[in-house]
């Protein structure tokens, strides 16, 4: 009987240790120096993660990394699919030491470079996750995609956003874009805070239709160019096939 409430503490603890992560994170300290001139947002949720940076004073895009994380005890594990800072790290395994300070600040370290990154928000919502696009109307027909070494990925959680586009397998960055969101009632608005592509477009604001139909979410409206969209994503970790 002891064994087994072990196990069971065990397990509870390994679940609450993944979702402390969930949520987003913003860098405010760097090697002991506070960090002002640019802004850092890091989401995480489901076992995957997407960072995107832009400098402050101009909105310019600095750079996008992310890919799929795990957690054990103190050992923060990644295993990125993009990276636009160092391509060279995109497939390889990266451990890092982790350290809590209280619920909503965590130091991470490579034991050359030591970051604290301060919880923004983990509230969720019914778009709270990690997508994949899996489908795509053109000429009034929905054309279906399946994912492979070249996709999309949009990651949602603590009113944060970021979409990527890239090829994990010939380490091709095609572009990202994210700020923060809202989904209530059907109708999803996101606020664009970066952009890789076109800094002119930060700032915009734009609104969609949503709808989740068997676990997809069914996502209506007009793109930041004014064209109709109509768009399927699928949870990552049912839809991506290795």
């Amino acid at each position: 009987m002891k064994n087994l409430i072990l196990l069971a503490l065990l397990f509870c603890f390994g679940i609450m240790t993944a979702q402390e992560l969930d949520g987003a994170w913003k860098l405010i300290e760097k090697d002991g120096k506070a960090v002002n001139d640019r802004e850092v947002i890091k989401i995480i949720q489901d076992g995957y993660f997407a960072l995107g940076s832009k400098n402050l004073s101009d909105d310019e895009f600095l750079g996008a990394a992310g890919g799929e994380l795990s957690l054990k005890d103190e050992t923060l594990t990644e295993k990125r699919d993009f990276d636009t800072y160092d391509p060279e790290k995109i497939g390889a395994e990266h451990e890092y030491n982790i350290f809590w300070e209280g619920d909503n600040k965590m130091e991470i370290s490579d034991g050359i470079t030591t970051k604290i990154w301060e919880r923004v928000a983990d509230k969720t919502d019914a778009l709270t996750g990690t997508w994949v696009i899996t489908g795509r109307e053109r000429d009034g027909e929905m054309n279906t995609m399946t994912p492979g070494d070249r996709r999309t990925v949009k990651i949602l959680s603590g009113g944060r956003f970021q979409w990527i586009a890239f090829n994990s397998a010939t380490k091709e960055f095609n572009g990202t874009g994210g700020g923060t969101y809202t989904a209530e009632d059907g109708k999803y608005i996101e606020n664009i805070e970066f952009f890789s592509r076109d800094v002119s477009r930060v700032g915009a604001s734009l609104e969609f239709q949503y709808e989740v139909k068997n676990g997809k979410w069914h996502h209506k409206g007009k793109s930041s160019k004014g064209d109709p969209i109509y768009e399927i994503w699928s949870p990552y970790s049912e839809a991506y096939q290795k």
